[in-house]
């Protein structure tokens, strides 16, 4: 029979259950009916379930990016490879040799050339890409809004400051559309938007069948040469890619030679559109520099962060914190703490980490080289940013 005045007690109860009859205080009897209830289960597994559980859940919160970043080779497959095609230069080489060593014919006369850009505030790279191709662009194309890609309100920034590019002025067909600021909508859909309404500048500008059109953003730029051997040159592909040597955040750090989203096509009325996608398997190689956030100031690295169409990047109001993006900038980190963006594991792994410094300015632009001291904090060694625009 079970103990009088312990009713949970009887002959069938362990140890842990006896324990508490017998004149046991309430507080002891409390505890114990609590050890009774979960005597089938395991400690570990309720330490797992109850601290195991969370932890997890926070580290997927934090790094559930670059976790989704790391396993992308096991779902996607790379693209199709581009065909490449080999690129000769040398300044005291004739255009005829140069064009036979490409496969192509000599025109009699080079082709026209239209340069054509969206612009958002990259006032020093611009300024360095059209003199860059200044001595072969027939016609400057450039469209500005008043909203950014996210659907920000932003200034005209070009249009406060074209007194700095009247060496352009003359071949310059400059344009401006209004952004529609619409909530909540995916940052592509107002690029597509502000893409078409460039489609439509490029036609006022009075390109014609056969001119050369540059489809680029104003930090992919194509060297100098490049252009001018496609224009001189007859049987070119249609629609030719431009492989760019990619950097990040100066000419200090370069990240790798994939830049491959500039183009250049032999311009059709009716059929060519402007865009930034791939469009040919067919990429020259070596042909100019992609120099991705590589502004003077902090306050244009956080414009660019919060104005562009990849804004989900920023995952935490931290990122934004001048302080820290200073400390990025100067380590060759990446802005939004990602790992990099590719599709094997081998190629994942060898670019983990900063990106390491390079000492080399051989071969940047040369209006870069010749006006070093107003650029200094693109070239080697000058990674301290100014604070204010």
């Amino acid at each position: 029979m079970p103990e009088v005045g312990c009713p949970y007690c009887s002959k069938k109860t362990d140890d842990i259950c006896g324990s508490v009859c017998g004149g046991a205080s309430k507080a002891a009897l409390s505890m114990s009916r609590l050890r009774c209830a979960l005597r089938g289960f395991d400690l570990k597994a309720l330490l797992l379930l109850f601290v195991g559980v969370p932890i997890l859940l926070f580290i997927i919160y934090v790094h559930g990016q670059k976790i989704t970043y790391f396993l992308r080779p096991l779902w996607e497959a790379p693209p199709k490879p581009f065909k490449m095609i080999p690129h000769y230069h040398h300044e005291n080489a004739s255009m005829e040799s140069l064009c036979k060593l490409h496969g192509w014919g000599v025109r009699e006369m080079p082709r026209r050339v239209f340069d054509a850009v969206l612009f958002s505030n990259e006032l020093d790279i611009l300024e360095i890409r059209w003199n860059e191709l200044s001595p072969y662009v027939s016609e400057f194309i450039l469209l500005e809004s008043n909203s950014t890609f996210t659907g920000l309100r932003k200034p005209l920034v070009f249009a406060k400051n074209r007194r700095r590019f009247k060496f352009a002025e003359s071949r310059l067909t400059y344009g401006t559309v209004g952004g529609r600021f619409v909530k909540g909508e995916n940052p592509f859909v107002e690029e597509s938007y502000q893409r078409v309404a460039l489609d439509q500048l490029i036609g006022i500008a009075g390109i014609s069948d056969d001119d050369l059109l540059i489809m680029s953003d104003v930090d992919e730029i194509p060297s100098g040469h490049t252009i001018n051997l496609l224009r001189w040159c007859n049987e070119i592909p249609e629609k030719l890619h431009l492989q760019l040597r990619n950097y990040l955040y100066s000419f200090e750090f370069h990240l790798d030679d994939d830049s491959w989203r500039a183009s250049i096509h032999r311009y059709k009325s009716g059929k060519t559109r402007y865009a930034h996608f791939r469009q040919s398997d067919d990429l020259l190689a070596d042909s100019g520099w992609h120099c991705s956030f590589c502004f003077r100031h902090i306050s244009e690295f956080t414009f660019k962060m919060k104005a562009y169409s990849h804004v989900d990047r920023i995952r935490f109001a931290y990122y934004l914190n001048p302080a820290r993006i200073q400390d990025v900038i100067c380590h060759g980190a990446d802005l939004f703490d990602m790992l990099p963006e590719e599709y094997t594991f081998q190629k994942m792994i060898a670019k983990l980490g900063p990106i390491p410094s390079s000492y080399s300015a051989i071969d940047l632009p040369g209006y870069l080289i010749r006006n070093a001291e107003k650029f200094s904090f693109l070239l080697p060694g000058n990674c301290k940013r100014q604070q204010r625009g």
